[in-house]
């Protein structure tokens, strides 16, 4: 069958074609039916079953006779560490450690914290978080003491899992001094931490508070796995809010088992035991579905990468990585290429690497720029796939199916809509647009299994965020077009979260850092163009009356403080002092007006702006920073 049959045989039958899928996972009480609608527009898929994911993500395949096939490579140029674990020994491993945590009193429905690098035991505190029934909240290792400290209170997790330190090329982050201060800053109080000390640099542990992961495992009665309801959550990953305020988004055990297995041959293209690298981090979406979760439940080899693109120690790491370890299928970034491109333009380094191995390269994260696409192409001389989904969705929305049939590529695609989604583009009134027209893009309800069925603790936050502009719809926050043969085009947002190099971060989070300073009076945060990361975020503020401290200084105080309250990884460093800014007669921020500006986009005149020659003021502002045409 190619794409458009199985696409059909989804249409025509959604409840035959996903209790299909569902036979490929390992049931304590399989599901009766697919879909339970009892709630509608609050859908939640194979409700009556009960299933444990780590089961399916590791026992299984050990049970059945492969326990001897490597499940995790790591592989660290950052240190110079190279390994493997089988799944026999992840089983021991996760195992072990879910029996320390059951024996500190976590069970099934609490919450646990893991704050840690890219490293095996990350997947190992996931997986036994999993085991026990309890719901994991991965946060990004690079995230400041203030955000993990909102997670804490949101999340309200009974432990937390972290590292002593994270590794960056040159430099070593401690994350001990975060870990604290978060927790000193949070209202919610955990009962205990386990911390891994890596040797790099190894902390201090608070006196029946903070554990050592090898020494709370002495002992221990390897933990059994937890059988939980299809619809209990497997885990809650925040993403940014156009309030600033993040979104817990759940995912539901039984629908991500079944969609994740399916993606890994339809998608993907690979079968078990092929070796699988997704070139992400575990406190992203990507590493929670792509690095984790998926390549395991399908018993696949998947690789844990402690490095860069470029710098460790060079722009042909990647092509080491894949010839090394026999990858198949690659899923990155199109930031990274974009480092790479910029490091090595005329691809020599490939050169000294046979990468015959890889069948594609999967992109996605960002947009994914045709000159990007063009250069992986002509380097890699493998197929390179765009596609599209969000943290909400957990796997692909639109892309191209590899596996079921590989369609033509169309530059600036993400290909077409997979089994599940009913993707349309819809006017602002909420009417289908013809092809060709730009519009929102929302997706038809119910969205697949494995999709967010709700926000943790925030079902009205859901209704709104989501469901509320077009009833009977998702709506995804972006805006783009379909063509005649089907093929999505993604063309921008139409919310202010940025992408800063796949990372999706608010505008209005560093608003608000930016506001707090006692010499500004009003500011404003755009997402600019940029040719690495894709976008960056440039502040504009406006000084207090009376203020004559240099602005050199309130410029280096104000991004010393969103680095210190968001983190490095907003890599906040442009900032313009300017007299006002551009707004309508109801005082609302032109933003989408000065991102056109900041990038030399022509625009059309605002109707409802308050003075036209603001624009101007904006636009010299812009020059000296090497925007707005300069």
């Amino acid at each position: 069958m190619g794409y458009r049959d199985v696409y059909a045989a989804w249409q025509n039958d959604p409840e035959g074609f996903w209790m299909e899928q569902a036979k490929a996972i390992d049931w304590v009480t399989p599901p009766s039916r697919a879909l339970n609608d009892a709630n509608a527009p609050l859908y939640e898929w194979f409700t009556d079953s009960r299933v444990n994911t780590c089961y399916n993500a590791v026992d299984r395949h050990v049970a059945n006779g492969r326990g001897d096939q490597v499940a995790i490579i790591y592989d660290s140029p950052i240190t110079d560490t190279k390994s493997q674990m089988t799944y026999a020994e992840l089983l021991d491993e996760t195992a072990n450690l879910a029996g320390a945590l059951r024996d500190k009193g976590v069970t099934k429905g609490d919450r646990v914290i893991i704050y840690m690098p890219m490293v095996p035991e990350a997947l190992v505190a996931m997986l036994a978080c999993a085991r026990l029934g309890a719901i994991h909240s991965v946060v990004f290792g690079g995230f400041a003491a203030h955000e993990l400290a909102v997670r804490i209170d949101d999340a309200t997790p009974k432990a937390i899992i972290a590292a002593s330190c994270g590794l960056e090329p040159g430099r070593i982050v401690p994350y001990k001094p975060l870990l604290d201060g978060a927790i000193e800053h949070a209202r919610h109080k955990p009962e205990f931490t386990v911390v891994l000390q890596r040797q790099q640099h190894t902390c201090d542990l608070i006196p029946n508070r903070d554990y050592d992961w090898h020494a709370i495992q002495d002992g221990v009665t390897p933990a059994e796995c937890v059988p939980v309801e299809g619809n209990h959550p497997a885990y809650i990953l925040y993403t940014s809010g156009t309030t600033g305020a993040p979104k817990g988004v759940v995912r539901p055990t039984a629908g991500h088992l079944v969609a994740l297995n399916w993606t890994m041959k339809a998608i993907y293209n690979v079968d078990p035991g092929d070796v699988f690298w997704a070139a992400s981090d575990v406190g992203w979406v990507v590493g929670h579905s792509y690095i984790c979760y998926a390549p395991l439940i399908h018993g696949n080899t998947t690789v844990v990468f402690e490095g860069k693109p470029i710098g460790t120690p060079d722009a042909g790491t990647f092509w080491r990585v894949i010839q090394e370890h026999n990858v198949r299928s690659f899923f990155t970034a199109p930031t990274a290429f974009r480092a790479i491109k910029r490091e090595d333009p005329k691809g020599e380094m490939i050169k000294d690497y046979d990468i015959s191995c890889l069948r594609a390269l999967y992109l996605a994260g960002e947009r994914a720029d045709p000159d990007t696409i063009e250069w992986a192409q002509k380097v890699m001389n493998v197929p390179v796939y765009d596609h599209w989904w969000q943290t909400e969705t957990g796997f692909t929305i639109a892309g191209n199916p590899a596996g079921i049939e590989a369609l033509p590529v169309k530059i600036g695609s993400p290909t077409v809509a997979m089994p599940g989604y009913d993707v349309q583009i819809l006017d602002e009134a909420g009417h289908p647009m013809k092809p060709g027209a730009l519009g929102a893009i929302a997706i038809k309800l119910p969205l697949p299994p494995g999709t967010l069925p709700t926000l943790w603790n925030a079902q009205d936050r859901f209704i709104k965020s989501y469901l509320a502009t077009f009833p009977g719809y998702y709506e995804t926050g972006d805006a783009g077009m379909i063509d005649a043969d089907g093929y999505l085009y993604i063309m921008a947002r139409t919310d202010d979260v940025i992408n800063v190099a796949g990372h999706r971060l608010s505008t209005g989070a560093m608003e608000e850092v930016l506001a707090a300073h006692p010499d500004v009076g009003e500011c404003a945060v755009i997402g600019v163009t940029d040719e690495l990361k894709g976008q960056l975020p440039m502040g504009f503020v406006c000084l207090n009356n009376g203020c004559n401290r240099p602005h050199t200084d309130i410029v280096k105080e104000v991004i010393k403080s969103v680095r210190d309250t968001i983190g490095p990884v907003a890599a906040f460093k442009l900032v313009a002092v300017v007299d006002r800014l551009p707004k309508t007669r109801s005082g609302k921020i032109l933003r989408a007006t000065m991102v056109k500006i900041a990038d030399d986009q022509p625009f059309k005149m605002p109707a409802t702006i308050d003075d036209p020659a603001i624009l101007d003021e904006i636009r010299d502002a812009l020059k000296p920073m090497g925007y707005a045409g300069a």
